[in-house]
This record gives structure tokens, C-alpha cells and sequence, in this order.
């Protein structure tokens, strides 16, 4: 009986200091909401700084529901956990942020705390946001607090358990999340920095560009290595990579147009980069969008890396794909691949044609998709959907030919693949 105790206060103590750990990891660096802070006033130009980071964050593209008012939140963010709905951002006393302090805002920013102290999910990128500056903090607050008043009450949370508690989103930050705000590099180029800043930081690429574990966080050692995005079945191509998104042998000007106008000589943006470019990307300055280029061309290897050659497919269903891209392909893209310059992309050595993740293909060729709307390219070409025309056998078939021709070495797409993709874009 002595053992027996003796072996349950060892465990309670251990779960104790456990407790504690975890307590002192998620109060590390805590905003103090109730220090003195000099009041910013309300400039034209402060409003205008809020404004641009807002759109520098795309922030309206979460806290916005569809056909609803800008900012007054209710937006559903579907996770493996279930469905977070995005928080009011309207100044709005009752529901919204009227009744918060600037202190309050940068807390939510640099510690993923709400007004009331309770932990934020990172759904809202917390994880990467806490490198934003107070001084941008502040400007995004003061811009928020310019919108008019709406009210709209929270909508709840629809999660699972255990992940819809307090305490298992407090061990999760304390495996996962650290604040701290972005530090520049004395080794770099204040350029550099600053690219590193937006796309770190407030453009919160990371949250797409990297894969995450089981229990949804990413790993800083895999940094923008590319992942694949959470329910949403899309591949968030690695912007490290020259076989995938690595940009590190472009002209850096095709870099800024890609972010401005979603086109470029080298690419085009589709699927939820295509909303990146048309809410965020094209309104930021082409100083600000040349300091991303510069950021994103350190990361890759300026030469090109030869992908490694893969088996040839079964010589039945690369002739039923030759066959099948003449009757829907060729008009657009041309009988060698070779599309049409800032209309229909090339499919000849196209590396989003050629990585070993197909989830994009299929998605384009099921759904079809534009590039975005910009005031650079106001009148997109598109891809029409052909999720009623081809079966999945035709659409693995006609893939594997485009991986497969004109030089493109990749593997072969099994109707497997092409038939989960299917049956998750009708959930």
C-alpha cells in the first residue's frame, strides 16, 4: 500500500510540474495589456499603413464571410478538426474588437490570445504573425477600428473533442508555437530582410508552403518545402525547390509579375494562389513585391536540379492519352505542349506538369480554373472543368501523356488517384 502511494504522488507530481511547464510555455513573452502605451493618433497615414497590411495579410479573405460584411467575421475554415469560424474584426462594442485596446490586438498578433485571455486556434496563423512589428500591429489595429461598426455575434466553434479544449490547445502551443518577433539577419541585405519579414511574417506563406504534422503544425526545419494544404486538396508547391516552385534561376521582374498580375513568362497562379494574388499580392508595392522576389531567389539554387527519370507508362494508356489531349488539349495548348504565351502555359517542361504530387493536375482537369483578375491581366484565360467529361481513367490517361511527352520524364497518374480527388471535391 506505502509503494502504491508512493508511486501516485510520483505521478501526480509529474503531471504537476507537467502542468506547469506547460502553463510558463504558453506565458512566455505575454503581452502586458495593462502597461501604459502613449495613444496613436488616427492619422491619414496610419490609416493608410493599416489599410495596405491588411491587404498585405489578406485578412478579409478569412474574416469575411460570403456575402457578407468586410471584416465582420463568420467565415467557415474547414480543419482536419473540425470547422473554426473567423472572429468579428469591426469595431463593433458588442460583438467585434470596439471594446479592445491596441495592447489587446498585439496580443492577439504576437501571442494568439483574445481580449479575454483565452487561446486562439492557429486557423488564425498566430505561428507566423507573431514576427509582425508592434508598430504594424498597431497600424492594422487603427485601420480596424476606421471600418464601420457591424454587428454580428460569434459564430461557435464546430470541433471534435479533444481538440475543442482549452487545455489541449495550450499543450499544442507549447509543443509547437513560440512568439517572437522577426529578427532581422545583420548578414543580409536590408531588402532581403524585408522580404523575409513579409513572407514569414504577415504574408503568412508558411501556413500554405510547408506540410504539417499529424496534429497540424509545421516545422520551421522544413520551411516553405511545400505541403499539401488541409482540406482543401491542393499542393502548396515548395518555394525552395527548383523541381517544384523554387525560383532561384528566374529573371527576379518575372517574380514581381507573378505576385502582381498572377502572370508571368514563367507561371501562372491557379487554384488558391490565384485568391492570394487577387485579395493580397497585386495591391502591395513593387518595392515591397522586389524584396519578396529577392527573399524567394535566395531560397532556391540559382541551377536548374534534373529530376530523376521515371518509369515509361504501359504503351495502351499512353496512346488513349495522345488520343484524348488531340480532342481537348491541343486547340489550347498545342500539339507539342507548348501553349500560348500569357494565355495557355506550356505543358512542355512545366514543372507543376512534372512533380511527383499530382494533386493539382487533377484538380485543374476536374475543375477547371483561372488565373486571377488583376488590373495587369484584367481578362484571365481559363481552363474549363472537365469533371462531367472524362472519366477517371481518362483523366489519369491524359495525364500521364503530358508527363510522359515533349521531354516531361514524370511518373505515371493511376484513376486511384484521380478518383479521390474526385469524390473530396463533392464533400
Amino acid at each position: 500500500m506505502k509503494k502504491l502511494l508512493t508511486l501516485l504522488a510520483g505521478a501526480a507530481g509529474v503531471l504537476v510540474a507537467a502542468a506547469a511547464l506547460v502553463a510558463w510555455l504558453n506565458l512566455r513573452d505575454e503581452v502586458d495589456v495593462d502597461a501604459p502605451v502613449a495613444a496613436l493618433a488616427a492619422s491619414d497615414s496610419l490609416l493608410a499603413r493599416g489599410a495596405y497590411l491588411a491587404r498585405g495579410g489578406n485578412c478579409a479573405a478569412c474574416h469575411t464571410e460570403r456575402g457578407g460584411a468586410a471584416y465582420a467575421g463568420g467565415r467557415g475554415i474547414a480543419t482536419p478538426f473540425g470547422t473554426v469560424f473567423s472572429s468579428n474584426l469591426t469595431p463593433d462594442e458588442k460583438t467585434g474588437i470596439g471594446r479592445w485596446t491596441p495592447a489587446h490586438f498585439w496580443r492577439a498578433m504576437h501571442n494568439g490570445r483574445s481580449k479575454d485571455g483565452r487561446l486562439l486556434y492557429p486557423a488564425f496563423p498566430y505561428p507566423n504573425y507573431t514576427q509582425v512589428t508592434r508598430e504594424d500591429s498597431d497600424a492594422l489595429f487603427a485601420y480596424l477600428g476606421s471600418l464601420p461598426a457591424v454587428e454580428r455575434a460569434a459564430t461557435p466553434h464546430a470541433l471534435r473533442f479533444p481538440y475543442d479544449s482549452q487545455a489541449a490547445l495550450a499543450v499544442w502551443r507549447a509543443l509547437y508555437f513560440k512568439p517572437g518577433v522577426y529578427e532581422p539577419d545583420p548578414q543580409r541585405s536590408a531588402e532581403w530582410n524585408r522580404g523575409a519579414y513579409l513572407v514569414r511574417g504577415l504574408g503568412h506563406c508558411a501556413a500554405c508552403h510547408s506540410a504539417r504534422n499529424a496534429l497540424g503544425a509545421s516545422s520551421e526545419a522544413l520551411d516553405l518545402a511545400g505541403g499539401l494544404i488541409p482540406m482543401q486538396n491542393w499542393y502548396a508547391p515548395s518555394l525552395s525547390s527548383p523541381l517544384e516552385a523554387g525560383v532561384g534561376d528566374w529573371d527576379r521582374q518575372h517574380i514581381v509579375d507573378l505576385l502582381k498580375t498572377g502572370v508571368s513568362p514563367r507561371a501562372s497562379a491557379t487554384g488558391p494562389m490565384a485568391e492570394v494574388v487577387l485579395r493580397s499580392t497585386q495591391y502591395l508595392s513593387e518595392t515591397d513585391l522586389g524584396a519578396m522576389a529577392q527573399f524567394l531567389k535566395e531560397l532556391a539554387p540559382p541551377a536548374p536540379v534534373a529530376a530523376p527519370a521515371a518509369p515509361a507508362a504501359p504503351a495502351a494508356m499512353l496512346t488513349r492519352g495522345a488520343k484524348l489531349y488531340e480532342q481537348h488539349c491541343a486547340q489550347c495548348h498545342g500539339e507539342q505542349g507548348r501553349g500560348v504565351p500569357r494565355a495557355y502555359p506550356a505543358l512542355a517542361g512545366n514543372r507543376a506538369v512534372t512533380m511527383p504530387e499530382t494533386a493539382n493536375l487533377v484538380q485543374i482537369v476536374l475543375n477547371g480554373g483561372y488565373a486571377p483578375a488583376t488590373a495587369g491581366n484584367p481578362r484571365p484565360f481559363g481552363m474549363p472543368p472537365f469533371v462531367l467529361e472524362l472519366s477517371d481513367s481518362d483523366i489519369a490517361a491524359v495525364l500521364t501523356h503530358i508527363r510522359q511527352s515533349w521531354g516531361n520524364q514524370a511518373g505515371v497518374v493511376t484513376p486511384l488517384e484521380v478518383n479521390r480527388m474526385r469524390a473530396a471535391s463533392v464533400r
